[in-house]
């Protein structure tokens, strides 16, 4: 099989010639997916080395895995799946945690994963979403980001920057959609009083506990 025939066959196509011994199937799919997923584990880990490292390890255990994959989600929340758990393990490393499983790492704490009350909240022309997208606002965004807990990062990076639905992010993260749902709330909130000093409207400014 040619590169121009690989690079134009869908995910599945490339899945089963893969399957079938053909690595330059899986290397089209390498290709397809490898920038992505390098950078979604940057923005968990922080370290370009360690992202790297993550990255490489993400495709070889996709590759040895690949027989048991059962395509009851896409191949690209597959990856993120395998990916954050790398990613989860070196953050915990890093910190001198002992290393737990990835449903340990994301499981649902009732106490801790109600909605946030804000300190600071303004009145926003764009969510923290659409900032994403815009150059001159990344670097605060990212910075914003490397605030949250690893729960609610995950879940914010998968749903909105890398445009996974609910029920892709929840099988990503082995989480329930409710749960998804929660966080992602979370998160924003979070996101949007940590930048609203940069980008809300000091006019509309509402302090916690006073009407405006």
């Amino acid at each position: 099989m040619n590169d121009d025939a690989t690079t134009e066959l869908s995910d599945d196509a490339l899945i089963r010639h893969a399957r079938a011994g053909d690595l330059e199937a899986f290397e089209a799919l390498v290709a397809r997916y490898e920038r992505q997923v390098y950078t979604l584990v940057l923005r968990i880990v922080r370290q370009e080395q360690d992202a790297q490292d993550v990255t490489q390890q993400t495709f070889i255990s996709a590759l040895e895995h690949l027989g048991g994959f059962r395509q009851e989600a896409t191949f690209a929340t597959w990856l993120f799946r395998i990916a954050t758990h790398a990613a989860l393990k070196i953050l915990r490393k890093r910190k001198g945690l002992n290393t737990i499983s990835f449903e340990e790492a994301t499981e649902a704490q009732p106490d801790r994963d109600g909605l946030p009350h804000p300190e600071f909240i303004a009145d926003w022309k764009q969510s923290p979403a659409e900032l994403v997208t815009r150059h001159e606002t990344q670097r605060l965004l990212e910075e914003a980001l490397a605030q949250l807990d690893d729960k609610h990062r995950l879940v914010f990076l998968l749903r909105d920057v890398e445009g996974l639905s609910v029920k892709e992010t929840a099988a990503a993260l082995a989480l329930s959609e409710a749960n998804v749902k929660v966080r992602l709330l979370r998160a924003r909130l979070q996101l949007r009083e940590g930048l609203t000093r940069q980008f809300g409207d000091e006019a509309r400014r509402v302090f916690s506990g006073h009407q405006h």
